[in-house]
């Protein structure tokens, strides 16, 4: 009776980008079984984990619509890429593999850690990678990434470093991110890497960024700087183009430069997509409180006495209900009985139809995501390795998608870090 092949060496892998996708990456590549390199120009790595939410990072919505995901590329095939890794399997990754507890903000519906310190889910992430064998190299930048020799069998992939000799490796994870937020690393690497490769990119633009008014001038609102509440915003998008509308309802921040709050960035992407394909600037329209127009038409016919700005400073702050009693061109002493009809429209459209008067954003420095990236049709859903390029996989930021605020982004770094690491490492 023959005995069984020896087995091989391990497959050697290097995953570019010590982010949250990459992490994960080298964690599953590594379980696989792979001979794994993760190389971060930074010091620490995970520098977005460790930023967001405000130090304490929103590790997880707590319930999922892959529908609020952006992309232009197949809602099916992201839907596969998410289905790879639910929700409940990610949580308990990270509260009984990681050792992470997680608690829920019910007023938000998102996964904090139970700590509030986004240092710990950075720092366990990092600890399993190493557990699982991974080598973990930072401040060690990438300058090249090109195929292997072609008399290597399989080729591989040849991966240039800035003062150090090049990592010869059968596979590699692009766990790059994308331009948002440069402070934290992210200079756009692997996409220029993809796109010289062959790969399809989507134009990129800041996505989930605050919105900017007064280009260069003061902004129209400067006056209500620090004045916050609840609201409902939405870009009607434009069908012509191909682009469907967006609704969000949540937090509105006044600012002394423009826009800012949980509603205005989840609708933002298609301010900045309508400017970066030169195409004219997309309407935002606010709805500054939960009534809508019939309510609001209906509450300044009511009998009795009182004045508009009353009725207004109990639905809205003081400083609001003034300025949107001026914007509407009705004056502030006007009783509720002796309000006219055309007051009357003019108020219930500023309540209800606000166009925002935007002017630009504030870039990648603020954004929290990148809109475009690498098309989705470039990757195989079952473990995203580049379908023209074999043995490159892509994971994260770097890919053409991202969700709305509430720790969507980071179930696609895990899901998509996970799916790669495996694939990769697989012998």
């Amino acid at each position: 009776m023959s005995s069984p092949p020896a087995s091989g060496p391990p497959r050697a892998v290097a995953v570019i980008g010590g982010g949250a996708a990459g992490l994960v990456a080298a964690v599953f590549a590594a379980r696989a079984g792979a001979r794994v390199v993760l190389l971060e120009r930074t010091r620490r790595g995970g520098k977005k984990i460790v930023v967001s939410g405000g130090g304490r990072c929103n590790v997880l919505p707590s319930a999922v619509d892959a529908g609020r995901f952006v992309t232009a590329g197949s809602p099916r095939l992201l839907r596969r890429i998410l289905d790879s890794w639910p929700l409940p399997e990610q949580r308990a990754f990270f509260e009984h593999d990681l050792g992470v507890p997680l608690s829920l903000e019910p007023e938000t519906g998102k996964l904090f850690p139970t700590s509030n310190r986004a240092t710990d889910v950075r720092d366990a992430l990092v600890d399993a990678a190493r557990a699982a064998g991974a080598d973990l190299r930072f401040d060690t930048l990438v300058t090249s990434l090109e195929p292997g020799e072609a008399d290597r069998k399989p080729a591989g992939w040849r991966v240039g470093l800035k003062d150090a000799a090049p990592l010869d490796v059968d596979a590699v994870v692009l766990a790059t991110g994308g331009l948002s937020v440069p402070k934290t690393g992210s200079d756009g690497f692997g996409l220029r890497a993809a796109e010289a490769l062959g790969l399809r990119v989507e134009p990129t633009y800041p996505a989930l960024t605050p919105l900017t008014a007064g280009d260069g001038q003061a902004a129209p609102h400067a006056d209500l700087s620090g004045v916050s509440l609840d609201v409902a915003v939405r870009a009607p998008g434009d069908k012509k183009a191909g682009r469907g509308g967006v609704e969000a309802s949540g937090g509105f921040l006044f600012t002394h430069r423009g826009y800012s709050g949980p509603a205005v960035l989840d609708v933002s992407h298609l301010a900045t997509l309508s400017r970066t394909l030169d195409d004219g600037g997309q309407p935002v329209l606010v709805r500054w409180a939960h009534r809508d127009a019939g309510a609001w038409d209906a509450a300044f016919q009511a009998p009795g006495p009182g004045t508009v700005l009353g009725d207004l400073r109990d639905a809205l702050p003081a400083r609001l209900a003034e300025a949107l009693l001026s914007e509407a061109d009705v004056p502030t002493d006007r009783n509720r009985a002796d309000l006219r009809r055309d007051e009357r429209r003019r108020l219930v459209a500023v309540l209800t139809e606000y166009p925002l008067p935007w002017t630009g954003d504030e870039g990648y420095k603020k954004a929290e995501v990148t809109g475009g990236g690498v098309a989705l049709s470039e990757v195989a859903a079952h473990s995203l390795e580049a379908r023209s390029r074999p043995g490159l996989f892509l994971c994260g930021e770097v890919l053409d998608a991202f969700g709305p605020i509430g720790g969507y982004n980071f179930l696609w770094a895990w899901a998509t870090g996970r799916l790669a690491g495996r694939a990769a490492g697989a012998p």
